[in-house]
């Protein structure tokens, strides 16, 4: 018998009290009984985090990263120490890790971090041993010796980075749901179950609101060809394999319909148009690590024109204290921001080889006299800013515009 090695990630859901984490633990050792090598990441237990956060915002609404980081990585520390706790309960010898210990080193971009390298000397050692490594996901060590977390989702992150780095033959990604749908179902009842999804459509969605999966782990799995897939922790035969884009059938245009709330978007009106001023006002939130995501500069008349973009709100504070720096600095007329916005998304490959699929988007939305505010395309995504109340609405029109709603396309996926 060979065998495997496997990474299992366990989110907050499925580790949310004790009895989550001993059935975790049994279905851990199952696998391991059959003759498999086993890691596990745990995110804290559901909640935890938000809990964490909020006692810091007693406080103050603004906590120094290093310290926040300090806070909250305490979550995941909880969950992967009882979780090997309860795995020596059932007799399987288990030892919990923190993110120092393997070490996972980052930069120094508190709450938000990237890693920057992964050692697997002490994990391996813990393997070798015939031991299970229970790895505290979500968090690392910048190099002066900080606590460092990656960031919401980011126990995905570290542990696709741990399969890369191991050179896992799979990486399971467990959480409440058994996989990846074509919009979610609590907003779209008719959404379907996804077999098999290519890496850059999961990369697409992922990074447009789908909660399944974070998407710097999807964009590491296709970097270093992790075998990926999505399962239940609850049980269910149903799971989604991320693959290569050669694996994915041609059996629809579109693959899944996204809904982004977290959106806001800031505007300068009559800007000076001359060449350097798109750098001159985006340059600061480049520096602050404020993610910028459409960009519209509107056609110059008299030498000027309106810029507008979209950031996340949870970044909308901060990002108009700086804009409006630059706002004064370039004789901006007036800054105007707004978070009453959502952001909805087609994801598929199918986008870039066939003709009028944004027409057909575009209809889908004018049928329900929803107006679009921003539109944004690539290869794989077509994007609309609209209203944010039409925004679960225009999820459920376009995807029965694609043809997503027709329970025979499930039939062809293979």
């Amino acid at each position: 018998m060979v065998m495997s090695l496997i990474i299992q990630k366990y989110g907050g859901s499925s580790v949310a009290t004790t009895d989550h984490i001993r059935r975790v633990a049994m279905g851990v050792a199952s696998s391991r009984v059959k003759g498999n090598k086993v890691a596990v990441v745990v995110s804290a237990m559901g909640g935890q985090t938000d809990q964490l956060l909020n006692l810091a915002a007693e406080i103050t609404n603004h906590p120094p990263g290093r310290e926040q980081d300090a806070l909250v990585a305490t979550g995941e520390q909880v969950c992967a120490a009882l979780m090997a706790i309860t795995l020596e309960s059932l007799g399987h010898r288990a030892k919990s890790l923190m993110g120092l210990q393997l070490p996972l080193i980052t930069d120094n971009v508190h709450t938000r971090a990237r890693i920057t390298e992964m050692q697997t000397e002490n994990i391996e050692q813990v393997l070798n041993d015939d031991i299970i490594p229970v790895v505290a996901g979500f968090q690392g060590i910048t190099e002066d010796g900080s606590i460092s977390t990656l960031g919401r989702g980011g126990s995905d992150t570290t542990a696709v980075a741990l399969a890369a780095s191991l050179n896992a033959d799979c990486c399971e990604i467990y959480s409440d749901v058994d996989g990846v749908y074509t919009a979610d179902p609590n907003i779209c009842p008719k959404a379907r179950h996804i077999k098999k999804i290519s890496y850059q459509e999961m990369l697409e969605l992922a990074g447009l609101g789908a909660k399944v999966l974070h998407s710097r782990s999807v964009e590491l799995a296709q970097k270093y060809q992790v075998p990926l897939v999505v399962k239940s922790s609850f049980g269910g035969e149903r799971q989604t394999w991320i693959v290569n884009e050669e694996e994915v059938m041609e059996n629809s245009v579109i693959k899944g319909v996204t809904l982004e709330k977290n959106v806001s978007k800031i505007s300068l009106i009559r800007v000076p148009d001359r060449p350097g001023i798109a750098y001159q006002i985006l340059s600061p939130l480049a520096d602050a690590a404020i993610n910028v995501d459409m960009i519209i500069q509107n056609a110059s008349i008299e030498g000027y024109t309106d810029f507008t973009f979209t950031i996340p709100t949870s970044d909308l504070a901060k990002a108009k204290g700086l804009v409006e720096i630059v706002a004064a600095e370039i004789g901006a007329q007036e800054m105007l921001a707004a978070n009453n916005i959502v952001k909805i998304s087609a994801v598929g490959i199918g986008i870039k080889t066939n003709p009028g699929v944004a027409a057909r988007m575009f209809r889908s939305l004018s049928s329900e006299n929803i107006n679009i505010e921003m539109i944004s395309t690539s290869e794989y995504r077509i994007s609309c800013v609209i209203e944010e109340k039409y925004g679960e609405l225009a999820v459920r029109a376009v995807h029965k515009a694609f043809e997503l709603d027709n329970i025979k396309q499930e039939e062809k996926e293979v």
